[in-house]
């Protein structure tokens, strides 16, 4: 049975019945509503909502919660993840899973309310200082929303790392009808939580301060060694029209949702063009790009901001064939015109 629900909403709800029990956050414009919902639910449900005095006293409970063993997350939005960087670096090396939903707004600085896919260099570049990774998922409907909540948490916990779910004010604020999951979350077992040993074993540490450099180096080599994991195992892309495509936008999150329609509208015209809409930023889904160089004349990377993730299908293409960027800033969505025109465009000076 399909329920109506807002983008951000959709993310609480299925927190919840992902076996999340526990909520630390802060509100900012445009991701409130996930906040507000908890506050309602999760005292229903005997777990833990817990409105911080800021966002970087969020992030440490959400680093204590972690520490525990259970499922806890945080959420805000471009500005608010910012002042967290410090406590999500802390808990990558502590290598503490858990959720992080990012509702983007438009940025630098407070800058506007409006959608934004200006934080992608941050989620898959610098979410925090130090060498380090996030599980990045980015969506692009609200059933996605929900449904990218349960895979967050699930992968945060298989390899140890904290995940982020990146949306968009857009995504975030829309309603869209959805299904959600009435199954039995999947909890893995946590030997390393500080649950309190019962004079049963060994006290586990969790730490993220090695004074010893030999010793933290070796720590930074089991981790990548994990990444590396992350990277053959959990690329996630969608193909769009891409089996005869010449050409090929690659977008995420809402402005691949908005390219769609553009490339629907291209092949009525006669331009064999395509979508890669990329699903993980990172790990960045590398294969998915690989397998169409030689095929494709051109690729067009779309993104709500002055380009980012073009850097990175660059160098997967890696000179191969020609690789260009339109986006929109400021908190400006791209129309399905704008993007047309600059296939047309793009189509005109190949052929």
């Amino acid at each position: 049975m399909k329920v109506l629900m807002k983008g951000n909403e959709a993310v609480a709800e299925a927190a919840l019945r992902a076996g999340c029990r526990h909520f630390f956050g802060y509100p900012i414009t445009p991701q409130t509503e996930v906040a507000a919902y908890m506050a309602k639910q999760m005292p229903k449900l005997g777990g833990t909502y817990l409105q911080a005095e800021s966002e970087i006293s969020a992030i440490n409970m959400v680093y204590g919660a972690a520490a525990a063993g259970v499922r806890a997350m945080t959420s805000s939005s471009s500005p608010g993840i910012s002042l967290k960087q410090e406590g999500i670096s802390y808990m990558v090396g502590a290598d503490l899973p858990a959720l992080i939903v990012n509702v983007q707004r438009s940025s630098p600085g407070l800058g506007g309310i409006q959608p934004s896919q200006g934080d992608y260099f941050q989620a898959t570049k610098a979410p925090g200082h130090g060498d380090s990774h996030l599980f990045v998922m980015a969506p692009a409907s609200v059933q996605e929303m929900a449904d990218f909540v349960e895979t967050c948490f699930e992968t945060a916990e298989k390899y140890r790392v904290p995940a982020m779910l990146l949306a968009d004010g857009m995504l975030g604020q829309m309603m869209e009808p959805i299904e959600l999951k009435e199954t039995e979350p999947k909890m893995i077992e946590k030997p390393w939580a500080l649950t309190g040993t019962k004079c049963e074993r060994k006290h586990n540490v969790i730490n993220s301060l090695y004074i010893e450099p030999d010793v933290l180096e070796k720590i930074l080599i089991e981790r990548y060694a994990r990444y590396a994991e992350i990277e053959k195992n959990e690329q996630r892309a969608e193909l769009y029209k891409m089996e005869d495509a010449e050409f090929a936008i690659v977008g995420f999150g809402a402005s691949a949702r908005v390219s769609k329609s553009a490339v629907d509208k291209a092949r009525e015209k006669g331009i064999k063009v395509g979508l890669i809409r990329c699903i993980t930023l990172w790990p960045f889904p590398k294969k998915f790009i690989e397998g169409t160089v030689g095929k494709v004349k051109h690729y067009l990377t779309v993104e709500m901001n002055m380009g980012q993730m073009v850097e990175d299908v660059k160098l997967v293409v890696n000179g191969k064939a020609p690789v260009s960027f339109f986006g929109r800033s400021g908190g400006i969505i791209p129309s399905p015109a704008e993007i047309l025109a600059e296939i047309e465009k793009i189509a005109k000076g190949v052929n």
